[in-house]
């Protein structure tokens, strides 16, 4: 959920790239990406995994979805690219 001002686009998207343990920043769980980046077909939006577990259900991230490393890795073992992600309020 993204912060007020950085809103989470609702509509109709598609997992595009599926990448493991993201390197914009290192890798990893010490990563804002956590351990897995889902990417979504509106640029720069994406499911994501966390470094920061607490914030889970927060409005706190830059509009993007994070998940806990563990529920992130299982859904990208699970859904292939391509996949339709409805996002809606």
């Amino acid at each position: 959920m993204g912060k007020i001002a950085t809103a989470t686009p609702r509509g109709d998207f598609t997992i595009i790239n599926k990448v493991p343990y993201p390197n914009s920043y290192p890798g990893g769980p010490l990563s804002v990406f956590g351990t897995y980046w889902l990417g979504l077909s509106k640029p720069h939006y994406g499911i994501h995994g966390t470094n920061n577990p607490a914030s889970i259900g927060k409005y706190v991230s830059r509009a993007c979805i994070r998940m806990h490393n563990r529920d992130v890795e299982y859904l990208a073992k699970r859904v292939p690219i391509g996949t339709p992600v409805k996002i809606r309020p």
